[in-house]
């Protein structure tokens, strides 16, 4: 059986981590190599840093930031925001980055992702998909910038569509349950784990340690979180304890 991942998340504006919900109300939550380290200490698989306001500011992600997480840190860094071309990636994998994650840009160019696979390899394009229930019937649709845009499409196919175009992952992250830790969406997430011949990351609302195993149960091969680490509520090598002690294979 495979391990399973536990990834803190930051996310980071301005240098700083900062958290909220649904993507607004942002609280400062820390310096972000500070944060990256403590995670590395506790046991977290990998970790992954998203600049939220890069895309709508137009702006690639800060390099200053990535290289300071990267000193701080020797497991895996996926790093997102502002990904629009190869020189951004190329510049975040030059910084340390081991993994890029591309959402809005991809959405509206999605050869991006072929192109970004082709140059540095599906392990290292990582689709982040945003989800949202729909408002005018079922199933969920993609947002983009933050949040605040939908754009009508299918999530499940879009996840589909974004592993045949070369990305080695899909970071999925449910807009509805974001930072109210009230539990992963885990219909979404079985929808996209059945849906897609990749690893699924699940992201948004996790609140414990019962919510991971429910998330990997529905189908995820990893678990991301962000406020329950950064509120100091539990710990990752707490959170892995428990996992194994319901029969999960995790990492030592």
């Amino acid at each position: 059986m495979l391990t399973v991942r536990i990834i803190p998340c930051l996310d980071v504006k301005d240098g700083r981590v900062v958290k909220g919900v649904r993507f607004s109300n942002l609280r400062d939550a820390g310096d972000p190599a500070q944060q990256a380290g403590a995670y590395e200490a506790q046991g977290a698989d990998e970790l992954v840093v998203l600049d939220v306001s890069a895309t709508t500011e137009a702006r690639a992600t800060r390099l200053d930031t990535v290289r300071a997480v990267r000193g701080a840190i020797s497991i895996p860094l996926t790093v997102g925001g502002g990904v629009r071309s190869i020189a951004d990636a190329e510049a975040l994998l030059t910084a340390g980055a081991d993994k890029v994650a591309v959402n809005s840009a991809a959405v509206e160019t999605p050869d991006l992702l072929n192109t970004l696979a082709d140059r540095f390899g599906s392990q290292c394009t990582i689709l982040a998909l945003d989800a949202a229930r729909r408002t005018d019937g079922p199933g969920w649709e993609v947002v983009v910038r933050s949040g605040s845009t939908r754009t009508g499409l299918d999530a499940v196919d879009w996840a589909s569509d974004a592993a045949r175009r070369g990305a080695g992952e899909v970071l999925l992250t449910s807009w509805d349950r974001d930072g109210t830790r009230s539990g992963y969406d885990l219909d979404l997430l079985n929808a996209v784990s059945r849906g897609v011949p990749v690893p699924v990351i699940a992201s948004g609302g996790a609140d414990s340690a019962q919510h991971m195993l429910d998330a990997l149960r529905a189908g995820a091969d990893a678990v991301l979180a962000a406020s329950i680490f950064h509120d100091a509520d539990t710990t990752v090598a707490s959170l892995k304890s428990f996992l194994r002690d319901h029969s999960i294979e995790v990492r030592p």
